[in-house]
């Protein structure tokens, strides 16, 4: 399993049920085609956290890398559906830091890629 962590904050005029409606219509659409296995999505509560931390938390997990790399090549595949969910989503974003997360310890301990 792998999961994608989003930290994220919305434009000043975005409304937060919106978005999350949003959200609710783009990951159900990537998870109904079998391009990710789960998604969950937190708000931050009494803002309590962290400088660093958004004021929403997006969790998407996936089997593996192959399904991720499906996934973010669904858009690419001309879904005029898909792409008006994903830009709807987009469009309320004001700023996102991610994270690509995997259960620790696993079965493979050895790192086999490094992006840095």
């Amino acid at each position: 399993m792998t999961r994608y962590h989003c930290m994220i904050d919305l434009k000043p005029n975005a409304n937060e049920l919106a978005f999350a409606r949003a959200v609710a219509l783009w990951f159900g659409i990537l998870q109904a085609a079998g391009k990710l296995s789960g998604w969950h999505l937190s708000r931050r509560k009494l803002r309590l956290a962290g400088a660093g931390f958004g004021d929403f938390l997006l969790v998407v997990e996936f089997d593996d890398m192959a399904q991720m790399d499906r996934a973010f090549a669904h858009l690419a595949e001309g879904d005029h559906t898909a792409a008006q969910a994903y830009s709807q989503m987009h469009g309320m974003i004001d700023r996102a830091e991610a994270g690509l997360y995997r259960p620790y310890p696993d079965p493979m301990p050895v790192e086999r890629l490094s992006l840095i």
